[in-house]
């Protein structure tokens, strides 16, 4: 190639998805064709996550042209990177498309006339700068088909990944064998108000995270979290037993290991934030009610229990829906309905005491709509973020963001599940969140394996 420098032609989602995205080229430098600044300019009015974005992106640009000097757009702008953004320094400059081109003749002018003409623009680009290597950035994965098919390089924006792929997402367990008392030379031991730590000094090679479970022995070994990890020595906890029956979280009890150690993290008032992956029935939702209902109810360590969720449905959208704010979010909310009945079986009372407890409960346990988060600030608030696989990295961070003091956040959700158009398994907030929380001292994660439902349930996720 005659010029290292590539070209980069953004379509519009990429912008959507990630308004900051024509920074993260480094040197090379960025094009965008007249339809996706039309394409920006419709979807800009709303207070949806991408007319944000697309707000952010035009602002983005007129400072850009504010604070330079350019007499013919032709040059292009210099890509300088905004104060408080932290990215390479390294910066290539922003082309706009200034002549117009026609429809390529391999390409229909009806149908997708977006994606056409992105595609015709860049063909154009092609013919005209053979010597430079243009590709196509684009989330529309039947457009980089289209591209594939004319022969122009097209790929999907990487720079938002978490990971480069979701099997070395932290799983939040780790399973020693017996060996583990021979590796550590030094390991003491005490118990502090009921509870028995072991502190081991560190050595190569253990790369452990602040309440990270660990399983030493297999199955009739021990359980235990990690609490502190320091440059010479790590704590280890031994575990609440929610599995006998003699403790339990409102009536209810682990059915494995994993739910096991989900119910100590839920209830540790020194954990912030958790989060909780795991396939349908795993338990997620019915832990976290429980462990938030206890600490809310019993133990006074909250005020209440806000639940949100991205609303995405399965199947057609049900439309407008009447009501409060709490009223439309309830056809989304099955699932809570579900798991507080499933709370609420206490014979205590009969039918009448049901009633009331299910009348004390709707006072304690609010359901909030993710569109109305932002400028609000929890305190002392258990929130509970469901089906969190579906919100973007933006998202997740102006929810996690709301938190004042005394508040526990918690999300759940199955990177498998995936609903939202653009986003996948490596670039899903849920994803990121795992990831850029593991090393923190007051977050803790852990992935449920067991679905815990039924018989049926089980073969059916196996089977079909």
């Amino acid at each position: 190639m005659g010029n290292t420098k590539r070209l980069y032609v953004l379509d519009t989602n990429v912008l959507m998805h990630d308004p900051t995205s024509m920074f993260r080229f480094e040197e090379h430098d960025v094009f965008l064709p007249m339809i996706v600044l039309e394409e920006l300019d419709a979807a800009k009015k709303g207070l949806t996550e991408v007319a944000r974005n697309v707000r952010q992106v035009s602002r983005f640009i007129g400072d850009m042209m504010n604070s330079q000097e350019v007499k013919q757009l032709d040059d292009g702008l210099e890509l300088l990177v905004p104060h408080g953004l932290e990215l390479p320094s390294t910066h290539g400059r922003l082309y706009f498309q200034t002549r117009t081109t026609e429809i390529h003749p391999n390409l229909l002018s009806e149908g997708a006339f977006a994606d056409n003409e992105i595609l015709s623009t860049t063909l154009a680009l092609q013919e005209r700068d053979q010597d430079r290597e243009i590709v196509l950035i684009s989330k529309d994965i039947n457009l980089r088909i289209k591209a594939a098919i004319l022969g122009v390089p097209a790929e999907d924006y990487y720079n938002d990944r978490a990971l480069d792929d979701v099997d070395l997402l932290y799983k939040g367990m780790s399973i020693e064998d017996d060996t583990f008392w021979g590796r550590y030379s030094q390991v003491d031991s005490w118990t502090e108000n009921g509870s028995t730590y072991y502190r081991v000094e560190r050595i190569e090679g253990d790369d452990w995270y602040p309440n990270q479970c660990i399983v030493i022995g297999g199955d009739d070994g021990i359980e235990a979290i990690v609490i502190e990890v320091s440059g010479q020595y790590t704590v280890l906890k031994l575990v609440t037993d929610y599995l006998t029956g003699r403790n339990t979280i409102w009536g209810i009890q682990a059915r494995n290991r994993e739910q096991n150690f989900a119910m100590n993290l839920l209830m540790d008032p020194e954990i912030d934030f958790v989060t909780l992956l795991g396939i349908a029935g795993t338990g997620k939702t019915l832990l976290t009610l429980a462990a938030g209902l206890a600490q809310t109810m019993d133990e006074k360590l909250y005020t209440e229990i806000i639940v949100t969720r991205a609303t995405v449905s399965i199947g057609d959208d049900i439309g407008f829906l009447p009501g409060t704010e709490e009223e439309k979010m309830t056809p989304w909310m099955g699932a809570l309905t579900d798991n507080i009945e499933v709370l609420n079986q206490s014979e205590e009372g009969g039918e009448w005491g049901r009633a009331a407890t299910n009348d004390l409960l709707a006072n304690r346990i609010k359901v909030r709509s993710m569109s109305f988060m932002r400028g609000r600030t929890f305190l002392n608030r258990y929130v509970i973020i469901d089906e969190a696989q579906n919100i973007t990295p933006n998202q997740m961070k102006a929810l996690l963001t709301r938190a004042g003091p005394g508040t526990k956040m918690i999300c759940l959700g199955n990177v498998a599940q995936i609903d939202t158009p653009y986003l996948t398994e490596t670039t899903s907030g849920l994803t990121f969140a795992v990831d850029r929380f593991k090393q923190w001292d007051h977050s803790a994660h852990i992935t449920l394996q067991r679905g815990e439902r039924s018989r049926l349930a089980d073969f059916a996720s196996e089977a079909l």
